[in-house]
């Protein structure tokens, strides 16, 4: 199947072509129809298999009939980067259309977003303290809003955003279609999902698991020699990018500093940055200036980077969702990539989870 086949405006499957796309991924291929003919949709899908365009090239074909000027379709994700992320495709998928879309997020001023607002804009991404925030100044009219995307669902409920969230849905209209979008559905999202969504369509690719081009792989090893063992698999391990995940704010940031003492071109993201210093970090890994980046779980959600060869688990993450969510990372868009996890003897119990997951020791 081809994009033309997707009853979509021929203005966005030349956008399609424009940005690269060659054909649709199975969760645009399922989903597009569906969110063409209105209907409510949850969609469940692998980290990296193209769930932005599977709800925003529907919205966008939805918007284009319609008055401008007013924001018509609103899409809330956990973090700035994921919010910046889905807005410069919108930006990339409409750029033949005439709408307009803004991202809204904490970290960076609100006079510049207030600017944007003001002149008009039909398609809102945005975080939902910084949301809230507006809403509270009566910047933003959610009144028109016909569409409402969740993304990342289940970042939201991770990162306690649930509360927010409901009062988000409080302010929209009732009549309007919902799309919730995730990598993995805890119950608690369940839960939410079954109070937002009216008879939705159920989309799911693959399950829950790590995507099939990523080989994974398994060092025990003492606390006392993991960097030493980082430093030794970086010597010898033919690398592209290398994105290191570490449990905490102050071990990634140790961590970096000590690769960097040893010649690496490496930097590293948490989650107390500044915006400034959090998009210098991320634009720096992606064109290459960085070879490495050293990130803690919250800090590194939303990154879309190609070109990742390489996630290791320096720490061993707290659950079978968080190592999903990390080592989608790599292996994006069908490309091959490898998982690389330390662990500690106290670290048993998790790898023991992740094995019944993957199906293989």
């Amino acid at each position: 199947m081809n994009f033309d086949q997707l009853s979509l405006d021929p203005r966005l499957v030349a956008a399609t072509k424009t940005a690269g796309y060659t054909e649709p991924t199975p969760i645009q291929e399922q989903a597009i129809p569906l969110v063409l003919e209105g209907r409510d949709v949850l969609g469940l899908a692998q980290t990296g298999t193209g769930k932005t365009a599977a709800f925003m090239l529907p919205i966008l074909n939805r918007l284009m009939k319609g008055k401008l000027g007013k924001p018509r379709a609103l899409i809330v994700a956990p973090t700035r980067e994921l919010a910046e992320q889905i807005h410069q495709a919108t930006m990339q998928l409409g750029s033949q259309t005439r709408l307009r879309s803004t991202a809204i997020y904490g970290g960076v001023s609100k006079f510049n977003q207030v600017k944007v607002l003001r002149r008009g804009v039909e398609i809102i991404v945005a975080t939902p303290g910084r949301l809230l925030d507006h809403m509270g100044d009566g910047n933003i009219d959610l009144s028109g809003v016909e569409v409402l995307v969740l993304d990342e669902a289940d970042h939201m409920f991770d990162m306690g955003f649930l509360p927010d969230v409901r009062r988000i849905l409080r302010a929209l209209p009732d009549e309007r279609q919902n799309l919730l979008f995730s990598a993995t559905m805890p119950q608690e999202i369940r839960s939410l999902a079954d109070g937002v969504l009216r008879d939705p369509a159920h989309v799911q690719i693959g399950t829950s698991a790590p995507v099939e081009t990523v080989s994974h792989a398994l060092y025990p090893v003492t606390e006392s020699l993991k960097s030493d063992l980082l430093l030794s698999m970086l010597h010898q391990t033919p690398t592209h990018r290398v994105l290191i995940f570490t449990r905490t704010k102050r071990r990634a940031r140790d961590l970096a500093e000590k690769l960097e003492r040893h010649g690496h071109n490496v930097t590293a993201l948490q989650g107390n940055m500044a915006q400034a210093a959090r998009q210098k970090a991320i634009t720096g890994f992606k064109n290459g200036e960085y070879k490495i980046l050293v990130a803690t779980d919250i800090a590194a959600r939303g990154i879309d980077v190609t070109g990742i060869s390489h996630v290791i688990n320096y720490d061993m993450p707290d659950t079978v969702d968080a190592y999903t969510h990390r080592i989608g990372r790599t292996g994006r868009a069908e490309a091959l990539g490898e998982a690389v996890t330390f662990a500690v003897q106290d670290d048993e119990p998790m790898v023991r989870d992740v094995e019944r997951v993957l199906g293989k020791p």
